[in-house]
This record gives C-alpha cells, sequence and structure tokens, in this order.
C-alpha cells in the first residue's frame, strides 16, 4: 500500500538542459511531487508551458502587482526562457514540485 502511495505521489524526470544549472544539470534525473498542495519560493518546480512542453524553474517572489507564479532559470547565462520572457505562471500549470536530485556516475554507458 505505501509503495502504490509513493509511486502515485512522486515522479521522476531527467533533466535536459543546462538552464538550472548549477543545481540541476543535463543528465541529473530527479524525483517529484506530483501536483503539491503547496508551492513557496525556492521551490524547483515542473510546469507545462504548453502541451507536451514540461519546463523546470525556480519559484521566486514575484513583482509587486503580479499574480500567479513567478519562476526564474538559476543560470541565466544557458539563455534561459523563464518568467522574463513568458510571465507569471499560473498554479493549475505545476505538474510537480521537485523534492530529490541523483546525478549520474561519470562512467554511466551511453
Amino acid at each position: 500500500m505505501v509503495v502504490a502511495t509513493l509511486t502515485f505521489r512522486l515522479r521522476r524526470y531527467e533533466i535536459a538542459e543546462e538552464s538550472m544549472a548549477p543545481s540541476l544539470r543535463p543528465g541529473d534525473r530527479v524525483l517529484a511531487t506530483r501536483r503539491p498542495r503547496e508551492v513557496r519560493p525556492g521551490n524547483v518546480v515542473v510546469f507545462r508551458l504548453r502541451p507536451g512542453f514540461d519546463v523546470v524553474k525556480r519559484v521566486v517572489a514575484p513583482p509587486a502587482g503580479t499574480t500567479g507564479l513567478w519562476v526564474l532559470g538559476d543560470n541565466p547565462a544557458a539563455g534561459s526562457v523563464d518568467s522574463r520572457t513568458f510571465g507569471p505562471v499560473s498554479p493549475d500549470q505545476i505538474e510537480a514540485r521537485i523534492e530529490l536530485r541523483s546525478r549520474p556516475w561519470p562512467w554511466r554507458a551511453v
């Protein structure tokens, strides 16, 4: 019963881009809580920008007068596309909140 609950509540993702480096790097695997009840500034979330396109960014305090969640990449030098480009994210767009990260071994077979 516990395994079923954890499987239902958690989802695994693999990071594909540099926009969250050094916190998350391409190839990192993360476990995330699906449909979190609460999201706070500092949390790293997965959200749906458009159908079939999930994005990973960090929630930050929004600018004054902004509604919704403001999300930014940790690595602006990588050309992170975030709320500075597309504006605030609706809480309904949040798919998951990242809880754990695992880095691949350097000798991993391709």
